[in-house]
């Protein structure tokens, strides 16, 4: 790192500074002034923080190194765009209509307390356990390779990097609330997308072009039917990512994510109105095109740059180490002074703003799904300080979680996608089937998330089991829940916590229709379905229109 790259450091930090300060000014008088930024966010902040929350540690690290070791693969979870666009046109009419604060309370509007209680429980430890644990750790390996400190003071820089995240990241989110995470997210994003296309830029032309990567990455095969590392659709007898497995699966652990998620969602429940809230998903579904070029495009180009030997400008090779190494290794080998800090500022707000999203969105849900629902006649001022006192709480669990994460790191960030797979399919049933059929029943609801928690778990049980008993015999049981690729299964088990939904809501009570009138389809009032109406222009439909045809337009050229 030259002097230049802490200049522009200290730069970016001072902006950071002057924001929060800003935000801290602006009193947060009432739980929705903390936790959904007093409800008047515009589309843009909440596009950027959409962007910006999703953006973290398995982008940098995860998605880089899939590029680097198997090409275009994890790329089907990545161009979801789409998604973002099912969220903001089907989704934000019913959430907006229920004013609602977190997606387990709108469980329980639509169906029972006991639908909530489960979908809060399970996001809150999936969170602390798994969001929180892996971005900090993820982002202690990530300044430790680019500063290329191994100690600092006699102490691991591992844990300097990882605790000052934390706790930076921490002190913001804290004093700030919801507002502090959007409006940071204007700065960090801009940033982020511009340090992250220099890398793109600069890789490029360090290789000697789009064709060359292409080129040194279609020749490597990634499975025995002649798939190559360019090819998005795989073979349907690839073990990892065939493609209509991939298709199904990262359609349904999506559709969990986008349209259903508290870390998400809370960002479109922070809009003024329905306009703005819609049109920050659209905003968001134009950003979330990026990644796939900015982050698993750099990890094939590193791929491509290690194979062909490149010599770098100071005259030393470009060597890869790990897949995992691809884009903090480029950030330090191919970058010139001052851009480097650039890069690193964009980092820097990856992984914070991910982290203040995680740390808000899961005091939100303790706040609001656990203590005022015991405590329901709690002031309104003393629910920011439990938010507060609670955000501490998580952030504490976080470190104290990284040891752990830092001992099994490998095998349990192999294992992420493998618990959203198993995480979704209930999820999404309960969500889907709530909105999109009268019929389903309080009691349908609760058993289709059950459903989906018992069989999840029963599949990460049988994965830990099996794969660390080498001579385990064969059985049905180990050919569903341990054998069965993973995309398949997440694709039948959304079937399944459905079919149990359809089933128990056919022989239970049907909801009264006054509680559920305006949160499922066919229920709303015509005042309801005219403001709806008043909410979208036809440059909302255009813009929709052309996030899709770049969508099909990418599918068609990695085809």
């Amino acid at each position: 790192m030259a002097f230049l790259d802490w200049i522009v450091i200290g730069v970016f930090t001072i902006a950071l500074i002057g924001i929060v300060l800003w935000v801290v000014s602006q009193k947060n008088n009432n739980s929705a002034d903390y936790f959904l930024g007093g409800k008047d966010a515009t589309w843009i902040a909440i596009g950027a923080s959409i962007f910006a929350s999703n953006i973290g540690s398995e982008h940098l690290i995860g998605l880089a190194g899939a590029g680097a070791s198997s090409g275009m693969a994890m790329a089907h979870w990545e161009i979801q765009g789409w998604m973002i666009l099912l969220l903001g046109w089907v989704f934000v009419p019913f959430y907006t209509r229920s004013m609602v604060y977190t997606m387990p309370e709108f469980l329980e509007r639509r169906f029972n307390k006991e639908s909530r209680t489960i979908l809060s429980v399970i996001s809150l430890i999936s969170y602390v356990l798994t969001k929180v644990a892996v971005t900090v750790y993820a982002g202690g390996l990530v300044f430790q390779q680019v500063f290329g400190i191994d100690e600092l003071w006699g102490i691991d820089f591992f844990w300097i990097a990882a605790i000052g995240l934390v706790i930076i990241t921490a002190l913001y989110t804290i004093f700030g609330g919801m507002k502090s995470v959007l409006y940071t997210s204007v700065l960090q994003t801009p940033i982020l997308l511009l340090g992250s296309l220099i890398i793109l830029v600069l890789g490029l032309k360090a290789l000697g072009g789009w064709d060359e990567m292409m080129a040194a990455c279609s020749v490597k095969t990634v499975n025995q039917y002649g798939d190559h590392m360019t090819n998005l659709m795989r073979d349907l007898r690839d073990p990892d990512f065939p493609w209509l497995g991939a298709l199904v699966g990262s359609a349904v652990i999506g559709f969990w994510y986008w349209c259903t998620d508290q870390f998400i969602v809370q960002r479109v429940l922070s809009g003024k109105n329905e306009k703005e809230a819609r049109r920050g998903t659209i905003f968001g579904a134009y950003l979330k095109l990026l990644p796939v070029f900015l982050f698993l495009i750099p990890g094939m180009i590193a791929y491509a740059m290690s194979t062909k030997g490149v010599t770098l400008a100071n005259g030393e090779t470009f060597v890869l180490s790990t897949p995992d190494a691809a884009f903090p290794t480029l950030v330090a080998t191919i970058l010139p002074a001052g851009v480097k800090g650039l890069v690193v500022c964009g980092i820097l707000a990856a992984l914070m703003s991910s982290l203040a999203s995680l740390f808000n969105s899961s005091a939100m849900l303790f706040t609001i799904d656990f203590w005022k629902r015991l405590k329901p006649e709690t002031p309104e001022k003393q629910l920011v300080t439990i938010g507060q006192i609670a955000t501490v709480v998580i952030v504490i669990l976080g470190i104290l979680w990284i040891p752990i994460m830092r001992s099994v790191g490998d095998v349990l960030y192999a294992y992420l996608q493998d618990v959203q797979s198993v995480l979704a399919p209930g999820i999404a049933s309960a969500f889907l089937l709530g909105i999109c059929w009268k019929r389903a029943s309080a009691k349908g609801g609760m058993w289709g998330l059950l459903s989906g928690i018992i069989i999840g778990l029963t599949r990460l049980g049988a994965k830990i089991y099996y794969s660390n008993v080498t001579d385990a015999s064969d059985s049905w049981f180990k050919a569903v829940f341990f054998d069965f690729n993973w995309l398949y299964f997440c694709g039948v088990m959304l079937v399944f916590c459905c079919l149990v939904v359809i089933a128990v809501s056919l022989v239970t009570e049907a909801p009264d229709e006054k509680k559920i009138q305006g949160l499922v389809f066919g229920t709303s009032t015509p005042e309801q379905r005219a403001a709806t109406r008043a909410s979208w222009t036809k440059w909302d439909v255009i813009n929709s229109i052309i996030i899709l045809g770049i969508t099909v337009a990418f599918y068609i050229y990695f085809w």
